[in-house]
């Protein structure tokens, strides 16, 4: 596990803390490396039910480190055709140059939240829009600010704020690059809600922890099934559920969820979304 991001897991929900306090977070190679590593870990571990991300210090993330100075993007080099195809990984080791296996909060099988602690920017908006639920202090001050700094939007932004915000509010945010609060946030439904800063980590735990009540694998396929439709229409989209529903309902969770309910217990989930999603759904 890196330095740059702190790992703890307390009542089965890990947290993920982006720890570069003294650049305000600010993204580089070994957060980049570093954040992988923690959802990997977080992702295989059945002990971990749900996941949250945050920053430490003031910030939760500055954007990238801009300590290239005007050649800090100049640095990437253009995809190939495979890449550009995404049959290639995105980021490489910054000593080697070796091709590197980027993992991204969409593609963990647990719920990830997002609590924006402060100042968010840049990578520091777009990557928690790969998170499923994103909650904001009320004070932050965020930004897709890409296009003021002579550059552009990544990491699928261009459909996912306009998901969740609609497009108007999308074009206004991603072209202009303005700051907005987190309160601001919450009302274009960016972030699920806007807390005061010294609630922030509470309640992202608490709503973490309603996960805890459903069946790991169910959440793991509903979670898979909600980002692919952010791209499929409502016809495709059903024949997807309609193959994968008869696979959910002849599991041993299936039945536990129901007669632990009629019996009036807590269920006692046995499979796991690490190892036990079938190969042609994962």
């Amino acid at each position: 596990m890196s330095d740059a991001v702190l790992y703890e897991v307390s009542d089965s929900v890990a947290t993920l803390t982006l720890n570069r306090p003294e650049r305000m977070n600010a993204w580089n190679a070994d957060l980049d490396r570093g954040m992988s590593t923690a959802l990997a870990a977080a992702r295989d571990d059945d002990a971990v039910r749900a996941i949250v991300v945050t920053g430490a210090g003031r910030a939760f993330c500055a954007g990238a480190d801009l300590g290239g100075g005007g050649d800090t993007f100049a640095g990437r080099e253009e995809p190939s055709a495979g890449e550009r195809e995404g049959l290639a990984p995105r980021m490489k080791d910054p000593d080697t140059g070796d091709s590197v296996q980027q993992l991204l909060p969409y593609q963990v099988s647990k719920p990830v939240i997002a609590a924006i602690n402060g100042p968010a920017v840049g990578i520091g908006m777009t990557y928690p829009m790969l998170c499923d639920v994103r909650i904001a202090a009320d004070t932050a001050k965020l930004g897709f600010v890409f296009t003021r700094r002579g550059m552009m939007p990544e990491l699928a932004a261009h459909t996912i704020v306009q998901r969740v915000a609609g497009f108007s509010n999308a074009a206004h945010l991603l072209m202009s690059g303005r700051i907005f609060t987190g309160v601001e946030a919450a009302e274009l439904g960016i972030v699920t809600k806007a807390v005061p800063k010294d609630e922030l980590l509470q309640t992202a735990r608490a709503m973490a922890a309603e996960y805890l009540l459903a069946a790991p694998v169910s959440v793991a396929i509903t979670k898979r099934l909600l980002w692919e439709g952010m791209h499929t229409g409502i016809a495709d989209m059903m024949r997807r559920e309609d193959e994968v529903f008869p696979w959910v309902g002849n599991q041993a969770d299936a039945r536990e969820g129901i007669l632990s309910f009629l019996e009036k217990r807590d269920p006692e989930w046995q499979l796991s979304a690490a190892r036990d999603l079938p190969e042609w759904f994962a």
